[in-house]
């Protein structure tokens, strides 16, 4: 116990870091998968093959990596911004690919004879999405976009090994300092549980108010 009351403020800053990480990253995430969903059921053949090309590249890129890309690349291209903000875009570009995916599977769970009607009323494409198809496809993707903004949680840990405020990365000044490293891999334990398990709940919340019945 002694380890997170001799250094609270130090935890406190790498939950908040996390958090803000998970946050951020989450918002972006959820806009691009949207977009990109979009693009993969749109009638236009090149926004169909921008939008696999981008599912393709990032759901098969290991995120470590997509962090050197962004973060040590962009630079070199004269983007110089705040690492977190670099942290932020490789996450949820990454996540995007995930969040995507899940959309899209929602939508196909849509009878194409709602999308026809809504033409027939002559609705536009973008009208018969956000008005007709979505608004059934988000009832059936609310558990697989929880449980991809929960991996977006954990994987947030990744942003520690580039310089970036957050809680996995407390365990090393607590080492330097002689604390026992099983006791600060419990207290970055629980609030990783105190981050994943709220999303948790907001999502069976959802789920439980706006889900498909069972």
């Amino acid at each position: 116990m002694y380890v997170l009351t001799d250094n609270f403020s130090l935890y406190g800053k790498g939950f908040l870091g996390t958090l803000e990480l998970t946050v951020y990253s989450s918002i972006l995430a959820l806009l691009l998968g949207f977009v990109m969903a979009s693009f993969r059921v749109a009638p236009v053949g090149s926004l169909r093959v921008i939008g696999t090309v981008w599912v393709a590249v990032l759901r098969n890129t290991p995120l470590t990596l997509l962090f050197f890309a962004v973060l040590l690349g962009l630079p070199r291209f004269g983007l110089v911004l705040p690492f977190k903000v670099f942290a932020v875009l490789a996450l949820g570009c990454y996540t995007s690919a995930f969040i995507c995916e899940a959309l899209r599977s929602g939508i196909n769970t849509v009878p194409t004879g709602q999308g026809e009607a809504a033409r027939s009323l002559g609705l536009s494409f973008g009208q018969t999405l956000g008005n007709v198809v979505l608004p059934q496809a988000f009832r059936s993707v609310i558990p697989p976009v929880g449980s991809t903004l929960i991996a977006l949680a954990k994987n947030s840990a990744i942003a520690g090994a580039f310089s970036v405020t957050e809680l996995l990365g407390t365990y090393k000044p607590l080492n330097e300092l002689g604390y026992s490293i099983i006791w600060s891999f419990v207290w970055i334990a629980v609030g990783y549980l105190i981050i994943t398990l709220s999303i948790s709940a907001l999502f069976n919340l959802m789920e439980k108010r706006w889900g498909v019945a069972r």
